[in-house]
């Protein structure tokens, strides 16, 4: 199993697309990647196709191929009758021409292993009586039944697949031939691997065309007139039954594709309500013309089925029919069953994810799992991550920053670009008196705030960082930081209350003032007694002078 799929690590995004669309939940996340879980995958290559990334994908056939066309042996290619959906207006001759280009010794439709396969049907209807046969034409159906209905294991019909049974037959034609499928499904790589020595490699189509691709080798537009054969129905849906004759009295022949409508029948098949059917299966919607690696760029429902029908005929292929015994396939039980966890395990999970009672479970399946409980039986097999419940992240998401709008101290004011208020926190409402949000929301920021700050950030596109104003009417000072966000076009207003702050400046430079206004009468009084004093200390100074004048004078007279 591990040999077909692989998986592109740094480009797997945890989109969880593939496990949404995997019929089986076949895909293990750990550590934000997907992980395919071999015991569980029937290879209907669904994730190859879903992923956006190109996370998944299909194991090269290629260079297996080259190396056998090396060995010296003629190498045959058994090439899947869809090919002439897949190739536009190419018909056997031409892929054969092209393809004896690459070094194959011959190319062969496997719509002749499709006929030997209808008619070991048709005898088994006859004369073994079975009361429900289900065709085994389609590995991943098989795998299906094998590894999620061991139970009905039995009913697979016991045949080999027409590309077991056109590769057998060139083996027993071609001394010492080498076989390689070419088609549009990546199961075959599996079965080839698993039946060994009947098929050598598998190639699909988009491996076909690179390969041609590159040896510049050109696939000529012609329809050959080669035996025309209604077996190359078979990758339709229904094909099976329009090849065979569907006259065994007490049947009844069913065509059923799509996996989740196969799961349905096999789930009435096994409580019992089903029987005297043979039921035509495929996993693929459309049948094979449908497959994973039908090449995207040709694939279109009705066209793929007219080039089928128009390429198809009303005989069958002229073709020696082998003894039903060395037709015989054995298919066995591939157990894969994970312990299925307690309801306790599972309740804790669930309230894990926000799930506490039923009405919280909302089986949105975003996750990839139809159900939240599927998805909490998948955590606790260690399939799935608590994480990948949408809903769960998003209200956690939600919860941890609306505790945090609801506890900052800052007023936090959300508007549209239309300028109405989207959320407004507690410390925003304290700060403008504003009772309920209810009065406020989807109401213009006008009803309650100058705008024209907001209007000048949006038109602008540039923020206001750390602007100190006054609200008038709420007789509050905030510190007011408003910015703007394009990507989800909302204007963010953050306003910090420094009232008190404000306040407290102003009494500090009120006292300030008077301060210096203290000062300055001090300074003024004292100067004036300075000048008092130097006043009294001149007229004293005049009069001691006069008087010692005149002393001095007498003691001259003297």
């Amino acid at each position: 199993m591990a040999n077909c799929l692989t998986l592109k690590k740094s480009n797997c995004k945890n989109c969880h697309k593939c496990i949404r669309h995997c019929p089986v939940k076949a895909i293990r996340f750990s550590g934000n990647q997907a992980h395919i879980i071999d015991d569980e995958c029937i290879l209907c290559g669904n994730c190859v196709v879903v992923c956006p990334q190109n996370a998944k994908q299909v194991v090269d056939g290629t260079e297996k191929v080259r190396v056998l066309l090396q060995s010296g042996e003629p190498v045959v290619v058994s090439i899947a009758p869809s090919f002439v959906a897949n190739y536009e207006g190419v018909g056997i001759v031409s892929m054969r021409e092209a393809l004896k280009q690459l070094g194959f010794y011959d190319v062969e439709e496997t719509a002749v292993g499709a006929t030997i396969v209808k008619t070991e049907y048709e005898r088994i209807l006859r004369e073994e009586q079975r009361d429900i046969i289900i065709t085994s034409c389609c590995h991943s159906i098989n795998l299906l039944v094998q590894k999620h209905f061991p139970a009905l294991v039995g009913y697979l019909a016991d045949v080999m697949s027409p590309m077991q049974a056109h590769c057998s037959d060139i083996k027993k034609r071609i001394p010492n031939a080498k076989t390689v499928f070419i088609g549009p499904c990546v199961s075959k790589k599996d079965e080839a691997d698993h039946y060994e020595g009947i098929v050598d490699a598998v190639m699909t189509f988009d491996e076909l065309t690179e390969w041609l691709k590159k040896e510049r080798v050109e696939l000529k537009r012609e329809m050959d007139c080669d035996p025309e054969s209604r077996a190359r129905f078979f990758p339709t849906t229904g094909g099976i039954l329009k090849t065979m004759a569907q006259n065994v009295p007490g049947y009844s022949y069913i065509a059923l594709d799509g996996v989740e409508n196969c799961i349905d029948a096999l789930k009435d098949i096994e409580s019992g309500k089903i029987h005297r059917c043979f039921i035509e299966m495929s996993a693929c919607v459309g049948s094979c013309i449908g497959g994973p690696v039908m090449e995207k760029t040709h694939h279109s429902t009705i066209q793929d089925y007219m080039a089928i029908a128009n390429y198809a005929g009303e005989e069958d292929f002229d073709v020696a029919q082998p003894d039903a015994l060395s037709l015989k396939k054995h298919f066995s039980v591939i157990e894969h069953k994970l312990p299925m966890p307690s309801e306790t395990e599972i309740m804790g999970v669930l309230r894990q994810m926000g799930k506490v009672k039923a009405s919280d479970e909302l089986n949105c399946g975003s996750c990839g799992y139809n159900s939240c409980r599927e998805k909490a039986i998948a955590v606790c097999q260690g399939k799935a991550e608590i994480s990948m419940c949408l809903p769960f992240l998003k209200d956690k998401a939600e919860s941890f920053s609306d505790t945090i709008v609801k506890n900052t101290p800052n007023g936090l004011l959300v508007l549209n670009e239309n300028l109405e208020v989207q959320q407004i926190n507690t410390a925003a409402r304290k700060i403008m008196n504003i009772r309920s949000e209810s009065d406020v929301l989807g109401e213009p920021v006008v009803r309650i705030l100058d705008p024209a700050v907001f209007l000048r950030v949006r038109d602008s596109g540039r923020a206001v960082r750390n602007e100190n104003i006054y609200l008038a009417e709420y007789k509050k000072y905030v510190e007011q930081t408003v910015v703007y966000d394009p990507d989800s076009h909302l204007l963010v207003g953050i306003m910090r209350d420094i009232t008190d702050a404000e306040s407290e400046r102003e009494k500090k430079a009120m006292i300030n003032r008077k301060t210096v206004e203290v000062a300055d009468s001090v300074v003024e009084k004292q100067m004036r007694i300075v000048q008092e004093i130097a006043s009294l200390l001149g007229e004293t100074a005049a009069e001691t002078k006069i008087a010692l004048t005149k002393l001095k004078e007498s003691i001259d007279d003297e």
